[in-house]
Order: structure tokens, then sequence, then C-alpha cells
């Protein structure tokens, strides 16, 4: 049998090799590389999601290799229906950002190399099994990001203002380098204490396996469980932007280039919800229940304040970037929940969410390059020279503010369907009012820029072109398929929900 998994893992490592070593000096041989390693990817996942058993529960397509056995340490692979929902989300996002950027001329080499390491990382995580390969999977999806934030990124401007001016000047807030170490030195943060509770539990396991498989036979003592989990909680949190620790994701996702802000709000973000669930809610049941009021209001905050912070913002790429903080909010708000729909909610979630923001950031990219800017009070009646850009940003639009047949819709009503069967039913409400929030911003962002009056500051403006629409029309077709027949998503999930609820149900 073929290994499936690691074919998915490596081949775009594969792709970002040759192109160090066979494509330089040669651009449109770097594009090409890195779409067939992307799409090598991308076909194999659609196989393992049409063979995969939505009637057993557990990991399938497993792999194991011992690699460090005197530690315990494997090369250990293998997907349930949680982490191969999201396998397919990460291989239809790093597959159309490879055409998002294909405009990208300088040190398009190392850009893309780059690109197809992080994605390498991303796809171990939600496959690895093995905890301390898990961690360094982890690490190789995060660190790119320094560089290619800090090369090709663009900064913005940023008026000092208020008693703390001298400060803004000082770190250069606004400016890629500052947003490029801020989302680093956070990460890092959390990796600490990601790095931490492994190894707590790995020594309290006795010290004999990393392995996922063997640590869920393991009971922890209650008093580890609470700390290991407030551990995970905080660690992985940071990723997945929870308040108050969510403020380097603005200035990364409105620092990062196209192909880099559709994976870092589309997937990466994704790594630190996936973290808090597998790792945290899969070992650490009762933990995980005791803590879940904290998870769960600490989430209604992101939901709301995300939501007010996107509608207070002026630049276009921030107004999506505040959007994430509270969409991922909702993630949070159905995993908190405990209950099947809820869960099922928020990994529904997880995968909506990355293919709406994954479309807004290729659309506001492609606004940027052919308006050269991203002040929304200025843009207007760009509909009109842009009629495709316009109609994938309004159907994004839609889904992120619950449409009925749009995946937004299913994953706002599965979670707040949990929520209100919760144990904790008052979540409901500012859940509620974030999705009307929501609404007003998208809403106010749309007509202003796409079917408004026209705007006098802009001048020949074109619609996407060429490579360009394979990004939208892929992702605005997944948005609508996965809208119309949910069962594609929740019926492999359903079962990998219901063996984690079981556990942590159990006394």
């Amino acid at each position: 049998m073929l290994p499936l998994l690691s074919l998915i893992t490596w081949s775009p490592f594969l792709g970002a090799l040759l192109i160090m070593f066979t494509a330089r000096r040669h651009p449109l041989a770097v594009r090409l590389i890195a779409a067939v390693s992307t799409g090598i990817s991308t076909v194999l996942t659609l196989w393992i999601y049409v063979f995969y058993d939505r009637e057993a529960a557990g990991f399938q397509f497993y792999e194991k290799l011992p690699l460090v056995p005197p530690l315990g340490i494997s090369y250990e692979l293998g997907v349930d229906g949680i982490s191969l929902l999201l396998v397919l989300l990460t291989s239809i996002i790093i597959f159309s950002g490879v055409f998002a950027s294909w405009t990208i001329a300088v040190r398009n080499q190392e850009f893309y190399a780059l690109l197809l390491a992080l994605v390498t990382g991303v796809f171990g995580v939600f496959v690895s099994l093995d905890l301390f390969v898990f961690f360094l999977f982890y690490e190789l999806a995060v660190l790119p990001m320094y560089l290619l934030i800090g090369i090709w990124g663009s900064s913005g401007e940023v008026r000092p203002r208020g008693i703390f001016a001298w400060a803004y000047r000082e770190t250069g807030v606004g400016t890629k380098e500052y947003a490029a170490m801020k989302l680093t030195l956070y990460l890092l943060f959390g990796s600490a204490f990601i790095l931490v509770g492994l190894f707590a539990l790995y020594a309290q396991a006795g010290a004999s396996s990393f392995s996922f498989l063997d640590l869920e036979a393991v009971t922890f003592a209650p008093a580890v469980q609470r700390w290991v989990f407030l551990a995970f909680y905080i660690g992985f949190g940071v990723l997945a932007g929870i308040w108050p620790l969510h403020t380097w994701s603005p200035d990364g996702h409105a620092s990062a280039p196209t192909a880099v802000s559709m994976l870092h709000a589309g997937v990466l973000m994704k790594l630190g919800a996936y973290g808090v669930v597998r790792l945290g809610m899969g070992l650490l049941p009762d933990g995980a229940a005791e803590l879940a009021w904290l998870v769960g209001s600490v989430a209604c905050v992101n939901i709301v304040y995300g939501a007010l912070s996107a509608m207070a913002q002026s630049d276009l790429k921030y107004v999506i970037a505040y959007s994430s903080v509270s969409h991922m909010g909702i993630v949070m708000l159905g995993a908190a929940t405990l209950t099947e729909t809820g869960l099922n909610g928020a990994v529904f979630q997880m995968f909506a969410h990355g293919i709406m923001t994954g479309l807004f950031f290729a659309l506001v990219g492609l606004v940027y390059e052919k308006a050269h800017s991203r002040e929304i009070g200025r843009m207007g009646g760009f509909g009109r020279a842009m009629p495709g850009i316009a109609t994938a940003f309004t159907v994004g639009g839609l889904s992120s503010l619950g449409l009925p047949a749009t995946a937004g819709f299913v994953a706002e009503l599965l979670t707040f369907l949990g929520a209100w069967r919760s144990a904790h039913p008052s979540w409901l409400f500012p859940a509620v009012a974030g999705t009307f929030l929501t609404a007003v911003y998208i809403l106010r962002v749309t007509k202003q820029i796409f079917w408004g009056p026209p705007s006098p500051h802009f001048h020949d403006l074109v619609d996407a072109r060429g490579p360009e629409w394979v990004a939208l029309g892929l992702l605005v077709a997944v948005l609508v398929l996965f809208g119309m027949v949910p069962g594609l998503a929740i019926g492999p999930v359903d079962t990998a929900t219901v063996t984690l609820l079981v556990r942590i149900a159990s006394p």
C-alpha cells in the first residue's frame, strides 16, 4: 500500500528542494514546480477523502516508522475525520495560493521554496500521531512566516497619536519587519507552553512513548490534566488568536503577501484550534470538561471584540484580519460546548472559515495589485471594472455573515445549536450578536468598494486574469458546494467527534 499521507506531506517539500536547486533564474519553472508539487498533494488528498471509511472510528491510512526507539519517538501518521477535513482544507488553500501569487517577481525562487516548506509543516501537524514529530512539524509551519512577511510583506501607514506615539515610532508599528518579529515572538511564546505540556505528559505516562495512541490510553491525575490543559490552551490558543493573545494576528495578516495571508488565516490559525481539540480534549478529557467555561467565555469575547474591531478599520486587509479573530471565536465556542453538534460545528467552521478567508485575502491581494490601495474610504464602484472580483468578494462576504447555501451558514448554525444545548446556553447571545455585527461591516465594505458610486481616484482598473481565476473559481466553488451539501464534511467528522465526546463524558 502506498504511503499516501507521506506523499501528501512531503510532495511540497520535494518541490521546494527542486525549486532551490534546479529552477534558478527560471521564474516560470519555479511556478510550475510549485503548482505541480501542491497539485500532487491536492489530488492525493481528494483520493483519501473519497476512499475514507466514513463508518469507522479511529485513524486510517496509518503509517509508522521508528525514529528513536529508546525515547519512544516514531514517524507515525494517520487521519481521522477531523484531521482529514483539515488536510483537505490545506491542500485547497496552498494550491490556490500558488496561483494567487503567480505575479510575484522579486526573489520568487526563495518565496515559493519557503511557502512549500511551511505547508509541509502544516500537513505534518494534521497527520502526525507522534507528539514529538508533531511539535517539529508545528515549528516548521510557524518559523518560515518570519522571512515570508519580513521580505515579501508590505508595510502599512500607521499615524502615531496620543501619549504612546513615541513608542509607535520607536518600534516601527505598521512595518512588515515589526509584524514579522511580533508574530514570531508571540508564536514562540506559545510554543514554550506546548513543549512543557508535551514533556509533562511524556513524563507522567512513564517516559516510554510520545505516541498519541499510547498516551490516549493513559488516565492522568486530575491536577495534571488541569494545568496541562491550561498550558495547551494558552500555547495553541496564541496561534488560534484567542483574546487577549491575538494582537500578533491582525498585524501579521495585514503585512503578509497574498499567499502567506491565505495560509496564515486560512490554515495556520486552525493549527491552534486543532491542537486544543486533538491534544487538549483528546488526552485531557477531565481538564477539558473542567475548563470548558473558560474556553467558551473567552471565545464569546473573541466573537464580539473581533467584529467590533473589524467595523472600526479603514484598511481592507485589517477588516479581514479582525474578522478572522471573530470567526476563530466561533471555532473555540463550538469546541467549548462539549456537544456533538457544537464540536461538529467547530470543525466545519475551521474548514468554512479557512476557505472563506483564503478567498478574501486572494481578492484583497488582487485589488491592491490593481488599485495600489487598501484604503476603503477612497475606493468605490470597482464592480464595474472588476465584475469577477466583485462577485467572488460578495460570495465570500455572504458566507462570512452566514447566508444559507454557503459553508459559513452550516458552520454557524451547528455551533449555535451546540451552544444552546450546552451547560452554558447564555453563550448563544454574544455569538448571535457577533454574527449581526459581521453582517454590518461586511455589507458596508462590499457596498463601499464594489457596488457604490465610482471613485475619482482610480482609473484603468482591470478584472482578474489568467491563473488568478484558478484560485478564485476553486475557492468560490468549494464554499458553495459544502454549503449545499454539508454532509460531505459532517459525515467523516462526526465519527471522530462522537468518539472524543464519549471519552470526555465517561467517568
